[in-house]
């Protein structure tokens, strides 16, 4: 290996020759001409051309690395870092050729990284399912996937067309909800062709201006398995809420029938009562499901809470927590009665002391919360994760449609419902409903 040298020393290396050099010239003219200042002239003359030259032999190489670099920075700006320098001299510029090598070759290594990076995410963008168009400030597609292409242009380029073009040529449906604006569903087709999409939205700024990001996704397998889940859990429920009324009813109709043949009519009267009694508990439980599936639009009033929360009081017991607030809130008042009955009986089943049970309502900025506490057993993790979901309920007896239909009043609303276990044990259920600003 060459030894190090360092390209000061190598300059003053120079310096020293050229000035002995010109101290030896200096002497001998003044031997020859018995002049020193004669002699000095003589040997700067002399001298000046020979240290010019040697300048320019000591720095050329020089001068041509930093060429090379400025060409290599420039390759590096164009993205090409396929270049590499080298140095003969172990020097500072030999320090400075593989500190710039080892940057070329970082910056390689990161440009195969992204490029590696930028093809995974293509592909995955390309061949997912979901529809995904990219729509620049004036209108004009900057980008569609594979899903978008066979979604709007039979499976050819989007790029650089007009959006308001594309919808016009697409299902009616199709172009409602996207100049609808929002996210939504909606169908295309009819009875077993129809198509179910869900359009989501997203507008952002890319390099400084405004875009639309539009994600069309296919629902109808999932929804179709959804709802054959949905109707076999109806069916369980149903079919046993019918078996556990119509048996005992079934056998209590051939037990009377039974003592009226023998003329023993005294047990007749026990036995119609307990027959109308799970006849009306049927028609609660099927009143209850029509209730759940035909909920109406709210029809929103000013309801005062004081007088709102006498009426539940009427109909079973709790205790307020603080003050009621002193505006009226604009509500559909007989679905959020319903509501609140549900969660304030549910209260009460959960093995909660009675004075326990607390109602509180207060209002935040924008925003109405309603909180039903109780000091009951709680809910574990996956009774919590699943209690809002229609037809799952933990009680026996239980339709699991107190709190599906407390959620559908309180989103109907515009709101929504949450669920949480206290410190201390028992459950806390949050409503929390916009207020107009």
């Amino acid at each position: 290996m060459a030894p190090r040298r360092s390209i000061a020393g190598h300059i003053a290396l120079v310096c020293a020759g050229v000035s002995v050099l010109a101290v030896t010239l200096t002497l001998l003219f003044d031997h020859f001409f018995d002049s020193v200042l004669l002699a000095a002239c003589i040997a700067l003359i002399v001298c000046l051309p020979l240290s010019l030259l040697l300048a320019r032999r000591a720095v050329a190489p020089a001068l041509s690395l930093f060429r090379a670099l400025a060409g290599t920075a420039l390759s590096y700006r164009d993205g090409d870092f396929g270049f590499g320098l080298r140095w003969k001299h172990r020097d500072e510029l030999g320090d400075l050729v593989d500190a710039h090598n080892e940057l070329g070759g970082v910056l390689r290594e990161q440009r195969l990284s992204l490029v590696q990076r930028e093809l995974l995410l293509d592909t995955m963008v390309q061949n997912t399912p979901v529809a995904m168009l990219l729509v620049g400030d004036g209108g004009h597609v900057v980008y569609g996937n594979l899903a978008a292409r066979r979604l709007l242009n039979g499976g050819r380029k989007l790029e650089g067309l007009a959006l308001e073009t594309l919808l016009a040529a697409a299902a009616v449906p199709l172009r409602e909800a996207v100049q609808r604006g929002g996210d939504g569903l909606f169908a295309v087709g009819e009875g077993d062709e129809e198509e179910v999409f869900h359009l989501a939205r997203r507008a952002f700024r890319l390099n400084g201006r405004p875009h639309e990001l539009l994600l069309l996704r296919h629902l109808t397998s999932e929804l179709r398995r959804q709802e054959v889940q949905t109707w076999k859990k109806v069916i369980r429920v149903i079919s046993h809420e019918l078996n556990n009324s119509l048996a005992p009813v079934a056998s209590l109709a051939h037990s009377g029938a039974e003592l009226t043949r023998r003329g023993q009519t005294a047990r007749l009267e026990a036995i119609f009562a307990t027959i109308e009694e799970r006849a009306r508990h049927l028609e609660g439980f099927i009143r209850g499901y029509a209730r759940f599936a035909k909920l109406p639009t709210p029809r929103l009033e000013p309801v005062a809470w004081p007088l709102f929360v006498d009426r539940l009081r009427s109909q079973v017991e709790f205790v307020v927590d603080g003050e009621l607030p002193d505006e009226p809130s604009r509500l559909d008042q007989a679905q959020m009665e319903q509501a609140l009955l549900n969660l304030l009986k549910n209260a009460h089943e959960s093995g909660s002391a009675p004075e326990a049970v607390t109602l509180r309502v207060r209002r935040q900025p924008g925003l109405l919360r309603i909180e039903v506490m109780d000091r009951g057993t709680g809910m574990s993790d996956a009774v919590l994760e699943n209690a809002l979901v229609p037809f799952y309920s933990t009680k026996r007896s239980g339709t699991g449609l107190g709190l599906a239909l407390a959620r559908e009043i309180a989103e109907a609303h515009g709101g929504r419902i949450g669920l949480a276990n206290r410190e201390g044990g028992g459950l806390v259920v949050v409503m929390s409903l916009p207020l107009p600003l």
